[in-house]
């Protein structure tokens, strides 16, 4: 069933990936002044500058995973810790389209001076973990948890450098040869619903995982765990000189793959060396400047391009089979690499799952019924069919649309089937509102918006089931409250 469920599910990828869509709207990704206005006064410059575009989309998924490591430092984590936050996400998490309706928890690993790092994971018995565990490139070595390779038995993962020997692993590992010596894990410890009490016994769970360098496994050693709920985790990709700054401190960490060899002197064009400082001159910093907001806007223009997931909507899933492919494939496909919409997943949000579609899948939608832009200072409507097509859960997250991530000083951000005191329908259907102020029957089925902004709204599905993707059960599409 599993098979015939993602050949449907890779065929209608590949589908949408050669379909088109208009949309009634220019993003505000897309009129940005700074891209518009450069013009190169010679071809150095004009080199200097595609050679920055190219580099920032193929860097993103490193980018945005050294952000969420930087940011892990500045509330004094290091690597081989964990942060978690062990309350449901607020605001104040800024990494890009988390989910705020599980506990979350990211095991920073790094290799290089330590050797293997053991990550032990608890079985299925009093919670349950959906999560991967991915290199510096976020590519997914393996899921963990009952999708994963221990199939909710637990077990002893091990995160393995390039060029180990493995001859020195002794028995009883679930071996992840990393390419690499940087990587993490993203794990949710799925709640049984949005109680107190099932929220606590949620962090609980997640606080059972292990994580410690293979060479102390006989010392007993300690994980550290460090709160994050508290202080604002930002994430959130730098459109501008930074990000080449970020990328030049990736290019100095870690040694060329060699499916990469062919930006070493793309990335030296425009100042990026290993070994050597990346100093550069006002000018350059304003091309650079330039690229990464016209990067931003193409990888934008991607999204918005993206075909329906249900025919007739507005519901993308903006990731292409071929991406889907390389994943399982450890990025070794013939005649394959697809930097472009690696790019564009990695603006948008973090992690890819190994094996996509099994154990989570997701929905996006940027424009409503009409194909208008979702606007902060609008109210809309959407209602949600009845037996929405999951085992575990779903919910409707939004997030503000030009960053990708919660929208700043909100009370919150979702509305999910476990939000305590949702309101059902008689047939079983749900509604939801999403707008600057409540409707008039209360806040139980209301998310927030930015009056001052857009916004788009990301649907969740844990556990989903075969009729999601043969259509039989089909997702409405947001409409605007007159």
């Amino acid at each position: 069933m599993k098979k015939i469920l993602f050949s449907f599910l890779a065929g209608l990828l590949l589908t949408s990936c050669n379909q088109s869509k208009t949309y009634n709207t220019e993003s505000e990704t897309n009129t940005d002044s700074t891209a518009t206005v450069f013009k190169p006064a010679n071809i150095k410059e004009e080199i200097l500058y595609q050679r920055g575009v190219e580099a920032a989309i193929w860097g993103m998924p490193a980018v945005n995973y050294q952000l969420m490591y930087d940011a892990f430092s500045k509330v004094n984590g290091n690597y081989n810790q964990v942060v978690i936050w062990p309350k449901l996400l607020d605001w104040k998490n800024q990494t890009l389209t988390p989910n705020p309706d599980v506990i979350y928890l990211m095991p920073f690993f790094n290799t290089e001076k330590v050797g293997p790092v053991v990550l032990e994971i608890p079985p299925a018995d009093t919670g349950v973990f959906n999560g991967s565990v991915m290199t510096f490139w976020q590519n997914s070595i393996q899921d963990v948890g009952p999708g994963g390779v221990d199939k909710g038995k637990g077990g002893k993962y091990l995160f393995i450098p390039p060029g180990y020997d493995k001859s020195k692993i002794p028995s009883g590992y679930i071996e992840l040869q990393s390419n690499t010596y940087r990587g993490y894990a993203l794990l949710r410890s799925v709640l049984k619903s949005g109680s107190n009490t099932d929220v606590a016994a949620a962090v609980a769970y997640a606080k059972r995982i292990k994580v410690y360098a293979l060479s102390e496994a006989s010392k007993n050693p300690t994980t550290q765990f460090i709160d994050a709920s508290e202080q604002v985790y930002e994430s959130n990709i730098p459109f501008d000189f930074t990000f080449y700054k970020i990328l030049d401190e990736i290019i100095q960490q870690e040694p060329w793959l060699e499916r990469d060899k062919a930006m070493i002197d793309i990335l030296k064009s425009i100042g990026i060396e290993r070994r050597k400082p990346f100093n550069q001159n006002k000018r350059t910093e304003e091309i650079l400047t330039a690229a990464a907001k016209t990067a931003r806007s193409w990888l934008d223009n991607n999204l918005e391009e993206t075909a329906p997931f249900f025919k007739g909507t507005h519901w993308v899933f903006p990731v292409t089979s071929e991406f889907g492919k390389n994943i399982q494939g450890d990025y070794l496909i013939p005649d394959s690499y697809p930097t472009t919409n690696r790019g564009l997943l990695y603006t948008v949000g973090f992690f890819s799952a190994k094996h996509i579609g099994e154990s989570q899948y997701y929905l996006m939608q940027m424009v409503d019924k009409e194909g208008n832009p979702l606007d902060g200072n609008s109210s809309y409507k959407l209602n949600v069919p009845a037996n929405v097509p999951v085992k575990q859960y779903c919910s409707m997250t939004v997030y503000n649309r030009e960053t990708h991530t919660f929208i700043r000083n909100k009370k919150w951000a979702a509305r999910s089937s476990q939000t305590p005191g949702l309101k059902t329908n008689s047939d079983g259907t749900v509604d939801l509102y999403f707008g600057p102020t409540p409707p008039e029957s209360g806040e139980s089925n209301w998310v927030p918006t930015d009056p001052k902004g857009k916004f788009e709204i990301l649907a969740r599905f844990y556990g989903p089931k075969p009729n999601l993707y043969d259509q039989s059960w089909k997702l409405n599409d947001v409409e605007k409250v007159k």
